[in-house]
């Protein structure tokens, strides 16, 4: 019986400190703005190269936006944007993509659909761009444009 207690208690623990790890990082200051629709970002390939739509993505300064992510790709493709994609800014993920150990980027897997929500960054432009697994040499280059919210 002590044998099963003590397992309770670790079980417990675990859940602790996981959900304690989980929570650490994200932002933890009100957004500026969450009401707006979800955002589609497309990827496709062009003369053997994946392409993201748009060229420039205009997404509301400091608040949670939703990124709904269609690759019509015959390959993988990586997905990135400096500081954007950290686990720190990421709300909630799902679908066919992993995030790829710099932190900066997801991979999508061919023909894959993903969900992405995140806290945007603060005021300001940025690169982003989308490279295929298959020609990481020759990514797309796209500009993320953050506009303040109530202007």
């Amino acid at each position: 019986m002590l044998r099963y207690a003590s397992f309770g208690s670790s079980l417990i623990m675990v859940t602790l400190v996981v959900s304690g790890a989980s929570a650490q990082g994200k932002p933890s200051t009100p957004p500026e703005s969450t009401a707006q629709s979800p955002i589609e970002l497309r990827i496709s390939k062009q003369e053997g190269k994946a392409v993201c739509a748009p060229a420039e993505l205009s997404l509301p300064a400091n608040s949670n936006v939703t990124l709904n992510i269609v690759s019509q790709s015959d390959s993988p493709v990586i997905l990135t944007s400096p500081n954007q994609f950290k686990n720190s800014q990421v709300l909630h993920h799902e679908g066919d993509f992993t995030h790829v150990a710099s932190e900066d980027g997801w991979t999508v897997k061919q023909n894959g659909k993903a969900v992405l929500k995140l806290r945007t960054l603060a005021v300001g432009e940025q690169g982003y761009g989308c490279a295929s697994i298959n020609n990481q040499s020759e990514p797309f280059r796209g500009k993320l444009v953050l506009i303040s919210p109530s202007g």
